[in-house]
């Protein structure tokens, strides 16, 4: 076999076992929301967590030392997924329009519609306390450091504005799940764009604040 082959073969090879990490890692998360669904996390053993998504104990100590640390990984992986989605609107041009944006531009309700188990978890248990007040507080980050409005009111708290556009996108999402996911993620998109548009005086063009930074 050529050296060329070779690598092709190692690579795929590599690729095949990344696949089955990624896989295994994922059986174990979705079982482990599901168990909390249904007991406390105190109450759950790794037994349980094997079995439910049909691996060995093995497989599980491989790539965790404890039940805490997949549940950490758990939510950092939401955590992550909520940054990404939360920049869409600007993840690929250094400004946007509010006027011009659409729905499918903004995904962070479908960010919550894909982990909808876990939010449901937050919100119908005390299994993750104050894990809202951290959702936020990413929110929070995001809009204060990220992204800087054009023709902004100076008398204006940023620090304090971002906060209360956090908590105000987080009581949308709060509602949609109390509501079962009545509606669909475009719904809700569609909403928040129509809440921010009717406010009165409010910015059109939002800037990413690197770039602003880089002009100045």
């Amino acid at each position: 076999m050529s050296d060329s082959s070779s690598e092709t073969a190692a690579l795929a090879s590599l690729s095949h076992v990344d696949r089955r990490i990624r896989r295994s890692k994922k059986a174990l998360k979705e079982t482990l929301i599901a168990l909390m669904h249904e007991r406390e996390f105190k109450d759950i053993s790794i037994t349980d967590l094997v079995r439910g998504a049909d691996l060995n104990r093995g497989t599980f100590y491989k790539h965790y030392r404890d039940k805490e640390e997949l549940l950490a990984e758990a939510v950092d992986d939401a955590m992550s997924d909520l940054v990404v989605s939360f920049r869409e609107p600007y993840a690929h041009s250094d400004s946007f329009d509010i006027r011009k944006l659409t729905a499918s531009g903004v995904t962070i309700f479908e960010h919550v519609h894909r982990h909808a188990s876990f939010y449901s978890l937050i919100v119908q248990s005390q299994a993750l306390p104050g894990f809202p007040d951290r959702i936020c507080g990413v929110i929070k980050e995001l809009s204060l450091y990220d992204l800087e409005a054009a023709d902004v009111n100076p008398r204006i708290d940023r620090g304090l504005y971002a906060g209360y556009q956090a908590y105000a996108i987080w009581g949308m999402i709060l509602e949609w799940i109390k509501g079962g996911f009545a509606h669909t993620p475009e719904y809700m998109a569609k909403q928040l764009l129509e809440y921010i548009r009717s406010r009165p005086g409010g910015p059109d063009i939002v800037y990413r604040s690197d770039r602003k930074k880089t002009q100045d």
